[in-house]
């Protein structure tokens, strides 16, 4: 074996698919709540979010960038990715909205009408 081939066998990474909690932002304005989650190497059709007992909830699958291919050296690991964040019961998940594109997932999620802050109009005497 030469000492290309032990470095290659040394930084193969196991045949695997790891799972990484994606970071993530998430803010709260009067009217919804906003998420950038950062999902490199997902697709939109390989992104499974759902909204369930006030939580959203996110899938994502990556293919393997390595498939085939014969690397001498890589660093970073590919896997799928898997996160939950519990924003309460004020979510309404039949109109939340999302959008994927250079590898950040942006999530709108509205809160529900009775969670939304009110305005109370005071009158004089």
């Amino acid at each position: 074996m030469t000492a290309t081939q032990d470095v290659r066998e040394a930084t193969r990474p196991a045949a695997r698919t790891a799972v990484f909690v994606p970071k993530a932002d998430v803010r709260e304005t009067d009217d919804a709540f906003w998420l950038r989650v950062d999902v490199p190497g997902a697709r939109p059709a390989d992104v499974d979010l759902w909204c369930e007992n006030g939580s959203l909830h996110l899938r994502a699958k990556c293919a393997p960038r390595h498939a085939g291919k014969r690397a001498l050296w890589w660093e970073y690991d590919v896997g799928d990715y898997a996160r939950s964040f519990a924003l309460g019961e004020q979510l309404d998940g039949s109109a939340a909205e999302a959008h994927l594109a250079d590898g950040v997932l942006t999530v709108r999620l509205p809160k529900v009408e009775s969670a939304r802050p009110k305005r109370i109009p005071v009158r004089g005497g």
